[in-house]
């Protein structure tokens, strides 16, 4: 219960950062936020908030096992509100800052959730793909926003592979190749190509798309980019030996994918991941990501600047 959202900087390339500034604090968790700047320099950041730790924890009496000190104070977190007012709470949320982050809008409905957040599209607009969390019947596709981010609508749904439920697919990220064809990686967790990334197109603007494909890489879940030279990037969590992040590049807008880099190959486990890459004014690459370290409890945030041949 105890999840928020939280905004570091980095004016420097990511050598230094600043400290944590709290964006967002439900009675929930808040978790897995994603921020993008859009053309007109907002800045939109995303989240959804969970009751997830009440059924891994809670209702399986686990914290019965924990230390007097640890249990109260996720009870205490816990039973801020009742259990009526926390399933209310639940929800896809995005806030919005028009001046470079020193304000921020209440947060409001995205219509999806995707750790990553939404993508700019050359036309003006943004498109977000990704899954509507906490509603009776799965939506999996596609929203548009043609004003900066303050509305969002569906724009299309995104087609199941047969035999797949799409239950089983999370973490979507898009990305607009040079060519104008749209790519949108998602989180396979069905029988078929369990723990690939699956790949769907649009060549009509986000329109339709196709139905999706595995693209043969295990790792999960892919964050897209587009770079300078007008090649793809995917990086990407490797959650078995070599535990860390790997990455790819496609040079046929998302036609084929190169043999894995490996951005980080030291994990002592395969609880980390979830890495985002830029790329800076010089062509370097950064990429950040999570991980839970060798004889510690909580993960930390990791880096590494890297170039690609």
């Amino acid at each position: 219960p105890f999840g928020q959202v939280e905004l570091m900087r980095s004016r420097d390339g990511g050598k230094t950062w600043t400290f944590p500034r709290v964006l967002l604090d439900s009675p929930i968790d808040d978790r897995d936020a994603g921020i993008l700047e859009t053309a007109k320099g907002t800045l939109l950041a995303t989240t959804f908030t969970s009751n997830a730790y009440d059924e891994y924890y809670l209702q399986k009496g686990s914290h019965k096992n924990w230390s007097e000190k640890r249990r109260n104070q996720w009870l205490a977190a816990h039973n801020r509100i009742p259990a009526a007012d926390r399933k209310k709470e639940l929800g896809n949320w995005m806030i919005r800052s028009t001046d470079g982050g020193v304000t921020w809008s209440p947060r409001y409905d995205s219509l999806v959730n995707s750790p990553h957040g939404p993508v700019n599209l050359k036309d003006g607009r943004i498109i977000y793909p990704g899954k509507n969390l906490w509603h009776e019947k799965i939506w999996i596709g596609v929203c548009e926003s043609k004003d900066d981010g303050q509305s969002w609508n569906r724009l299309a749904q995104i087609p199941t592979r047969k035999g797949d439920d799409p239950k089983d697919y999370h973490e979507l990220h898009g990305v607009e190749a040079v060519n104008g064809k749209l790519i949108v990686h998602i989180r396979n967790h069905n029988e078929a190509n369990n723990r690939e990334t699956l790949q769907t197109e649009s060549t009509d603007g986000g329109k339709t798309w196709s139905e999706p494909v595995s693209i043969g890489v295990w790792g999960l879940p892919s964050h897209l980019l587009l770079l300078n030279d007008g090649r793809l990037l995917m990086s990407y969590g490797h959650r078995r030996k070599p535990f860390g992040n790997q990455a790819r590049v496609s040079s046929d807008h998302g036609k084929t994918w190169t043999d894995p880099v490996i951005v980080s190959g030291d994990g002592v486990g395969g609880d980390l991941g979830y890495p985002t890459t830029v790329q800076l004014d010089d062509g370097s690459l950064v990429t950040v990501w999570y991980e839970k370290m060798a004889g510690s409890t909580l993960a930390v945030l990791r880096q590494t600047k890297w170039k690609l041949s």
